[in-house]
């Protein structure tokens, strides 16, 4: 039996860069609903009454946005031009310190129709 796909909440700004094709890793931190988050299922990620479906390519584990931030390119995690140091402070503004413990979660995504 396939996936069901599952409905994320995300920011509008988020959600129209992931629509644009331009954001192509969502972060997230380890909460256990999260890690059940695997290649090749379904993503809808919505904000308000818009919605935009992905494919999930690949989710890789850090134990920080430090560790995440060393691997993975920036430019698909936030919006152009954005430096190390926004991208950190815009990921910790969203996810406190406590959350960010719990481990980082770099989902890959595709646009499906």
């Amino acid at each position: 039996m396939p996936d069901q796909e599952r409905v994320i909440r995300i920011r509008r700004p988020s959600l129209d860069l992931i629509a644009a094709g331009t954001k192509t890793i969502e972060v997230r931190v380890g909460y256990p609903s999260m890690r059940r988050i695997h290649p090749g299922q379904t993503l809808v990620f919505e904000s308000g009454d818009t919605h935009c479906r992905t494919l999930v390519t690949g989710v890789t584990e850090y134990p920080d946005f430090d560790a995440m931030l060393d691997t993975e390119d920036p430019e698909a995690i936030g919006s152009e031009g954005m430096s190390r140091t926004e991208l950190l402070t815009a990921c910790r503004e969203i996810h406190p310190p406590e959350k960010e413990q719990l481990g980082v979660l770099a989902i890959h995504l595709r646009l499906t129709p």
